[in-house]
């Protein structure tokens, strides 16, 4: 019998500073080996330090990741694509191969904070984002079949 490979995911959103990055998080601290998580956007702006520090109120440490462009996670290789706002899946470019796209969009945890009075209210928004993308990521085992390598 062959050894597991897992499929590789990329989670995909604009400027790969918060959702995306979220979920590549959530993806490495809750599925370890059964996918390999990478994370981009389609114009990367670099990690909003709220979002790093929603991850860090849950024990996810994503301080040292970095703001990617979808070159970065080799899309050659990619079994998935996970976008998770409505501008970078209007964006996605085509694949080639079986890369499949799906969309799942999470609000804006930086446009909702916009208006924030203090940092503890924005946070807030942070907070709820960053729980509904961990559900989400829960889910994405199911969507694909155990793959064995000769």
């Amino acid at each position: 019998m062959g050894r597991y490979v897992p499929p590789r995911v990329m989670f995909l959103c604009t400027g790969n500073s918060c959702r995306s990055q979220m979920a590549e998080g959530w993806a490495r601290r809750l599925l370890g080996d059964q996918i390999e998580p990478c994370s981009a956007g389609t114009d990367p702006q670099g990690l909003n330090p709220l979002a790093v520090k929603a991850m860090a109120e849950v024990g996810v440490d994503i301080s040292d990741h970095q703001s990617k462009s979808i070159a970065q996670c080799e899309p050659d290789t990619l079994d998935l694509i996970v976008t998770v706002c409505g501008a970078a899946y209007e964006q996605c470019p085509v694949f080639t191969g079986e890369t499949r796209v799906v969309h799942h969009g999470f609000d804006d945890p930086p446009r909702l904070a916009a208006n924030a009075i203090d940092e503890e209210d924005a946070m807030r928004h942070y907070r709820r984002v960053r729980d509904e993308i961990r559900d989400y990521v829960h889910t994405i085992p199911s969507l694909f079949p155990r793959k064995e390598r000769s």
